[in-house]
């Protein structure tokens, strides 16, 4: 049996949706919470490319029965009234653009937003949306670089939801905006206001998260894009070469990473003369445990342990203004020609016109 609304209305009228996703949370800083999601996040084929006879074993019988514990510790030092900051960020984020939206578009456009791994549920998302009338889908994964973890396995989740509903939206999924320029003005302004308060380091790093070396053997761009995004910022910055570097944290098992490394790059910075270091993450839309426990704290200490005088951490964006109205541009470009809200944009283009005429 095929999901669907009960007591449909044919003539109801019809919506868009706007469906922002981010990676995911623990419902609870416990081991028992943690152990769920780590069951969904790394049996998930898109995130460990291994046999799966063989990663069963592994998760099962050692992963799943040692880092729960692990997590959880880590979890509830950054844990609040609000849950996971991963979580409050991605909701504020989502009313600051349901907000955006509904100044644009009135009742046409609606929002949510919904977790990978974790609640909210992609599946309990798009019921909602279902239930609201939407019959055109416009999903933006909150990851500005593309890669088959993060991004394509969000499509996963959401092909696997539809193989299930009767009627299926029309779908758009944005899979990157890591060279969009609005973004890239917005972490630059951040990273300015930051820099007025607080003063310039050394060195500021751009640090990401990292992914296997063999996945970018096999094609995929997500490490082409970091360079690319830091690249961008980096001369919107007007830093020189020597003034930045790009590097990649979170490495998990043996096999090689992309590198350089974040934590072996802050171990050796003191030796060659940087004393003062400022740490930013542009490819996470939102604070959460990776970059306020690793990068915010862990990282300080390989810094400071190896001679390092001052350590800085710039949180992400979250849901500040600037960040809000990117996003907010970079989804209306892929919004364009959607009907009703073509018909706005022609209503829109007509009053402009008028107003010009008037001013003539």
């Amino acid at each position: 049996m095929f999901k669907g609304v009960d007591d449909f209305r044919h003539d109801q009228p019809v919506r868009t949706g706007i469906l922002l996703t981010n990676l995911g949370t623990p419902d609870a800083p416990t081991p028992s919470a943690l152990r769920r999601y780590l069951k969904q996040f790394l049996w998930d084929p898109r995130v460990v490319e291994v046999p799966r006879p063989l990663w069963w074993l592994i998760l099962h019988g050692v992963i799943l029965n040692i880092r729960p514990r692990r997590s959880a510790r880590a979890y509830r030092t950054v844990w609040t009234e609000r849950g996971s900051p991963l979580l409050y960020h991605t909701q504020d984020q989502c009313e600051a653009i349901r907000a955006y939206m509904h100044a644009r578009y009135g009742e046409d456009v609606v929002v949510e937003f919904a977790m990978r791994y974790g609640n909210p549920s992609i599946p309990s998302a798009l019921q909602k949306l279902e239930d609201q009338g939407v019959r055109q889908l416009l999903v933006l994964p909150l990851y500005p670089q593309y890669s088959g973890a993060t991004t394509a396995s969000t499509f996963d989740a959401i092909a696997q939801d539809f193989m299930q509903r009767r009627w299926l939206p029309e779908l758009r999924l944005i899979n990157h905006y890591h060279d969009f320029a609005p973004y890239i003005d917005a972490m630059a302004k951040h990273i300015e206001r930051h820099w007025a308060e607080h003063g310039r380091a050394d060195r500021i790093l751009f640090s990401y998260h990292g992914v296997p070396k063999k996945y970018l053997l096999r094609g995929d761009p997500y490490h082409c894009e970091c360079f690319k995004t830091s690249r961008l910022l980096a001369e919107r910055l007007g830093l020189n070469k020597d003034e930045y570097m790009t590097t990649f944290q979170s490495r998990f098992g043996r096999e090689e990473w992309l590198k350089p490394y974040t934590d072996h790059t802050l171990m050796a910075l003191p030796a060659a003369g940087v004393k003062s270091v400022q740490m930013f993450c542009p490819g996470f839309a939102a604070d959460c445990l990776e970059t306020i426990e690793e990068i915010g704290e862990e990282n300080r200490d390989y810094f400071m342990e190896a001679g390092g005088e001052d350590y800085q951490y710039i949180p992400c964006l979250n849901a500040e203004q600037d960040h809000v109205f990117a996003l907010g541009a970079l989804l209306e470009q892929h919004l364009k020609g959607w009907e009703p809200l073509a018909e706005l944009d022609r209503s829109a283009t007509r009053a402009q016109a008028e107003r010009l005429g008037a001013e003539v």
